[in-house]
């Protein structure tokens, strides 16, 4: 096993800093280890599977440097694309994982004003509706977050932003290229599958948790076959409220609710916003 001063140079050799790389010692479960590369810019994986996390970065735009031997007369390193990576042979592998270009994840609070997100004449989900989704999904390193009917991906971003990995379905190409904006203005990853949520579930990888901002009771349905330990749905719809919730229940989640409704002060004006029922469901 190399030594400290080896991975080191290892990271400096490979263009990234010691002080901003994730590091994973043996003994982590592979899904974190997955989750930590798809959110992160650099991570390091000591003695893993490059295969199985190559495999599992299928979609995330990420570089591979593996070194072989680390610190020994034998020592090889290649630079390959995960997809390379997964057909390969490696000896005593230690594993770099890259994203294209750096980004930081140092989240100063959360719930942030609806102004930071780039939307379409106000559609995006309110602070006040993030701050209880967040609550509930519960986003931290290591896990995968899906932001369904993401919209501009304020609740993604949001995630992204306190550490999780973030995948999000949003079938619109305009709002597509706000998450791109939004995600980049917020120094931020989030893979984006444009497409409906009905042709491409089967493909995706197993989330911790799910937000589904859109699609009514038949994107909840889908949503609650994958699994997922919580799941956050944000409806406007009143009317959706009680079969998305019926549906929760019939897939084995225990479901709570509540109907956001506030009155914001600007200044010595109040405004209210409009009502959104948010319901979220815990696997039994």
């Amino acid at each position: 096993m190399a030594d400290l001063q080896a991975l080191q140079r290892f990271v400096a050799e490979s263009g990234r800093s010691w002080d901003k790389t994730t590091v994973l010692d043996e003994g982590f479960p592979v899904e974190h280890a997955l989750n930590l590369c798809r959110a992160r810019s650099t991570v390091l994986v000591r003695n893993a599977s490059v295969a199985e996390l190559a495999q599992g970065l299928a979609g995330w735009r990420r570089t591979l440097v593996v070194a072989e031997n680390l610190g020994g007369p034998t020592e090889r390193r290649s630079t390959v694309d995960p997809a390379d990576a997964v057909v390969r042979p490696w000896r005593s592998p230690e594993l770099l994982c890259l994203a294209d270009t750096e980004f930081a994840v140092e989240p100063e609070g959360w719930a942030l004003p609806d102004d930071r997100f780039a939307n379409r004449d106000g559609m995006v989900a309110t602070t006040e509706v993030r701050a209880l989704a967040l609550a509930r999904l519960a986003p931290r390193p290591g896990v995968l977050v899906w932001d369904v009917g993401a919209g501009p991906g304020a609740v993604g971003i949001e995630c992204a932003r306190l550490g999780a990995a973030v995948l999000a379905v949003e079938r619109d190409p305009v709002q597509v290229v706000r998450i791109i904006a939004n995600a980049a203005a917020h120094h931020v990853d989030v893979r984006i599958v444009e497409e409906e949520l009905a042709a491409v579930i089967v493909g995706l990888p197993r989330p911790d948790a799910i937000f589904v901002g859109g699609g009514g009771p038949a994107a909840v349905a889908a949503c609650a076959r994958v699994g997922a330990k919580r799941i956050v749905v944000a409806m406007p719809e009143l009317d959706r409220a009680v079969p998305s919730r019926d549906v929760l229940r019939d897939a084995g989640y225990t479901v709570e609710g509540s109907l956001l409704s506030s009155a914001r002060l600007v200044g010595s004006v109040t405004t209210a916003t409009n009502p959104v029922m948010v319901l979220w469901g815990t696997k039994r």
